[in-house]
């Protein structure tokens, strides 16, 4: 009985961390995207996010990464201001069930069965990190990612999330013309 009862345990959450990032994405269809060269951080707006500054500087560090890959060049009279914010929440996800069998006197709540009711608690913490693009002369938001998933507490997993987030997010910058 724990031996099943420790494999479902270890198949939720084997489930639940190979979970993928939601990405999703949203911008001003009348912005010609090719002109822009250039990017800087908008220091006051990431400052006022409320995580740590070690995820902050992990965050910043793979903006500028796939930014740079993508051809940009950060400058201190930027075509593009990026800007970041975050939001997190915890899920508890409790399941119980009996894994008893056949009939007579057993234990749980159901005296005709044999076994007992086992009940599992899983918390996860699900993050989402917006990313924010702003036309730098007109002050106007142009762009903004968007992507959702869970998130560890772990600094090497941590790390790598991070980084998976802001790829993905910016995988869809500059968005395609229809």
């Amino acid at each position: 009985m724990k031996i099943l009862k420790l494999l479902m345990i270890a198949l939720l959450m084997g489930l639940s961390s190979c979970s993928s990032i939601s990405v999703y994405q949203d911008f001003d269809k009348e912005v010609d995207f090719t002109p822009y060269k250039t990017f800087a951080f908008y220091k006051t707006g990431i400052d006022k996010v409320e995580i740590s500054d070690l995820d902050k500087r992990r965050i910043l560090k793979a903006i500028e990464a796939e930014m740079l890959t993508k051809g940009f060049v950060k400058s201190d009279n930027p075509d593009l201001i990026i800007n970041f914010f975050t939001k997190s929440r915890e899920q508890v996800d409790v399941n119980s069930f009996n894994n008893g069998w056949g009939w007579g006197w057993g234990w749980g709540w159901n005296p005709w069965m044999w076994g007992g009711n086992q009940t599992s608690v899983i918390r996860t913490t699900s993050g989402t990190l917006f990313i924010d693009i702003i036309d730098a002369k007109s002050k106007q938001l142009i762009w903004q990612g968007e992507g959702d998933g869970p998130i560890f507490r772990n600094q090497k997993k941590k790390e790598e999330r991070i980084q998976e987030f802001v790829t993905q997010i910016l995988k869809q910058y500059p968005p395609e013309k229809n």
